[in-house]
């Protein structure tokens, strides 16, 4: 069967979407739910460490805290990105401090930090707090 392998983050199905499918909306064949959000799902380490190694389409993970405040000022624009690239990448959130194991596993240094992750490998990384279109102008470089 042919398609982009993706994790749903509401059940942990694999699913298979073809590519022409991806901007339509698809919907994990298990569960129902959509694929694709319009803003970041809220993960946890073993979730992302599953669609991280499986899905084909652009994983982007924001890593951070409550405590952050860059983290919290970077939110809505993180959101905005989401939004503007439905379909084409998907975005979560780990809070690091309800997954303190995150840092050593990813080697996180400092947040906000977004990293990149297709086709099981780690793609680009990037800290700091940015707007929504710099984030979008660096998902689709990295």
């Amino acid at each position: 069967m042919a398609g982009l392998k993706m994790t749903c983050f509401d059940c942990g199905q694999g699913n298979r979407v073809p590519k022409e499918k991806l901007s339509a909306g698809p919907k994990c064949g298990s569960c129902g739910a959509a694929l694709f959000a319009n803003k970041p799902k809220e993960v946890t380490l073993d979730w992302l460490r599953k669609a991280q190694r499986v899905d084909d389409v652009p994983l982007v993970v924001d890593f951070w805290a409550a405590w952050c405040g860059p983290c919290r000022q970077m939110a809505p624009e993180f959101s905005k990105a989401a939004n503007e690239l439905q379909g084409r990448a998907r975005f979560v959130k780990l809070d690091t401090e309800a997954d303190p194991k995150a840092g050593q596993i990813y080697g996180i240094r400092g947040i906000p930090l977004l990293v990149k992750f297709q086709g099981g490998k780690e793609r680009a990384r990037q800290a700091g707090a940015m707007p929504a279109a710099g984030i979008v102008n660096w998902v689709g470089r990295g």
